[in-house]
């Protein structure tokens, strides 16, 4: 009897470091309060990778995000962190502008109404700090709209009977991207 409370304690002393590790393991320091995302759009009848766009998702309680924590008029990375990257894996209509497949990085400037989306060739930069204009592929306008506030930053992705359309959306502003990319595509 007494060598089974031995073994019994020592099974439980056992259990109690072994819980007390793995909880130490689990535990994460400086989490990124704004981590990355990985969104696609896929062939509807294949499912293959059309557009792969790769960024961070910054979040905020604040309702007014856009003229406020994000100045109108300024180069924005489109995101957080590292500058958002977007991946054709085929040559495309960017807005009016034909862009060949590869990838680049997204900027955006915010204004009030309408914002500049840029397609820029320098990728694995931070932020838009090292922001080059001459490096520039492509540049569109488009308009700005209000909506219900969305809390963390999102880029996703809309087909339509005229093309697809790239939407970012943060706070009440939603700003949607014209892009054209194989007829196949509409279904």
């Amino acid at each position: 009897m007494k060598k089974l409370k031995i073994f019994a304690m020592i099974l439980w002393f056992t259990m109690l470091i072994s819980t007390i590790n793995l909880a130490q393991a689990q535990t994460f320091k400086n989490l990124d309060n704004a981590p990355h995302d990985i969104t696609y759009f896929k062939k509807v009848q294949t499912g293959e990778p059309q557009v792969r766009v790769v960024y961070g998702r910054p979040a905020t309680k604040n309702d007014k995000v856009f003229g406020e924590v994000i100045p109108f008029g300024k180069v924005w990375r489109t995101g957080a962190n590292e500058t958002t990257e977007i991946k054709f894996y085929q040559d495309a209509m960017f807005g009016n502008k034909l862009v060949k497949k590869g990838t680049y990085s997204l900027y955006t400037i915010p204004g009030e109404s309408y914002w500049t989306i840029i397609l820029n060739s320098e990728t694995d930069t931070l932020g838009s700090f090292f922001y080059n204009e001459e490096l520039d592929v492509a540049r569109i306008q488009v308009p700005s709209i209000a909506e219900q506030p969305i809390d963390i930053f999102t880029i996703g992705f809309d087909q339509k009977n005229y093309g697809t359309q790239m939407i970012l959306a943060w706070g009440e502003t939603r700003v949607k991207v014209p892009l054209y990319l194989e007829k196949e595509l509409i279904s």
